[in-house]
């Protein structure tokens, strides 16, 4: 894909075939001090009450940057990977490769907390390999006086539930979900029966004096390329068919329908939602549904594959930051009568990562 000039016009030119660009595409895009705001590169000016038949007088292509003079007397100097990233429908994200990975992932995903760690390049870092992986780690943050709240906050901004502000992960009497047990947790997704679902999920660790109790993670990206490649009569189904994920409690009922593997208008991977003990499978003919649940059944056993599974234990001090839309997370069984496991968590959604990304990518000119 290139930038191509004929006659005061401008040509974009890919795989052989050539189209103009509209003069007014340029001229709402003038960026000269008299145009937009320094600080928030807002326009001081409204697009919509420009006359629509702007015209090209003067036109200058270098390597690195496209130079326009409008008949209205407007200059603007647009650098070229900009214009092309606009025509390509790529954001910064999508450069971002994920990497797909098993239980054979040894990687070092740890990221040590210091002192306004959230504006430092380490973060850029971090931030990176939790869009490439789907989770990391961050070692040594501080427990005391609900620190997860400032940690969160500083990357963007805590998604509230009915569960509250953040939740404490512990074993108590009469429990309004699975996860304040000592029971294990089977992988799976976070609040599948919301709209939307929560991107992100932070676990923090306080305590763990606990034998079992270990955290696991599976990339739910994996597995559903195995599935696509192995069996794709099951992933064309669990890519088709809404089922109905809901939640319960004395205050709340939640529900909201989705596929257990969502794609993206590209048709390409965009979320997994999985929680069998909150799916409901909608009625069809009876053939279909007998797909459906081996298709189910197959992609809960490679959810809990040993081949695919990362076991480790969270010490006090370590918080996890995990995908929701990718990863599943789950833990092993553990005895409450050998101390406390006590994590405290909460969901942030994807502008707060994406947001801060892109600052300290700006700060750091990255």
């Amino acid at each position: 894909m290139k930038i191509e000039l004929q006659n005061k016009k401008v040509f974009i030119k890919n795989q052989g075939l050539k189209k103009e660009i509209h003069p007014f595409w340029f001229r709402e895009r003038v960026n000269g001090n008299d145009y937009i705001d320094k600080t928030t590169q807002q326009r001081l000016f409204d697009p919509t009450k420009l006359e629509r038949n702007i015209k090209i007088d003067f036109l200058n292509l270098s390597k690195d940057f496209l130079e326009v003079t409008f008949d209205d007397g407007a200059y603007t100097k647009l650098a070229i990977q900009n214009i092309l990233k606009e025509f390509q429908n790529i954001d910064d994200l999508e450069y971002i490769e994920k990497v797909q990975w098993d239980s054979s992932f040894n990687k070092s995903n740890n990221f040590r907390f210091t002192e306004n760690f959230s504006e430092k390049e380490e973060m850029y870092k971090a931030l990176i390999n939790f869009y490439k992986y789907g989770f990391v780690i961050f070692n040594n943050v501080p427990t005391q006086n609900n620190y997860i709240i400032n940690f969160a906050n500083s990357i963007g901004s805590i998604r509230r539930t009915n569960f509250g502000e953040f939740f404490n992960v512990k074993s108590k009497p009469n429990p309004n979900d699975l996860a304040y047990t000592s029971l294990a947790l089977a992988p799976h997704t976070d609040n599948p029966y919301r709209k939307p679902v929560p991107c992100i999920q932070m676990l923090h660790c306080i305590e763990n004096k606990v034998n079992g109790g270990l955290s696991t993670l599976v990339d739910g990206f994996t597995v559903t390329e195995k599935l696509k490649k192995d069996f794709p009569n099951y992933y064309k189904i669990l890519t088709e068919v809404k089922v109905r994920f809901q939640f319960i409690d004395q205050t709340v009922v939640l529900e909201d329908w989705s596929e257990i593997i969502k794609l993206n208008e590209k048709g390409k991977f965009k979320q997994v939602r999985f929680s069998p003990r909150l799916d409901f499978v909608p009625g069809m003919e009876i053939d279909k549904l007998e797909i459906y649940y081996t298709a189910r059944e197959k992609i809960s056993e490679l959810y809990s594959s040993e081949n695919y599974k990362l076991q480790f234990k969270l010490e006090p001090g370590d918080l996890l930051m995990i995908d929701n839309y990718r990863l599943l997370h789950g833990r092993t069984s553990y005895n409450a009568n050998e101390g406390e496991r006590f994590l405290q968590g909460c969901y942030i959604d994807y502008d707060s990562t994406e947001g801060k990304l892109n600052h300290l990518r700006r700060k750091f000119n990255l």
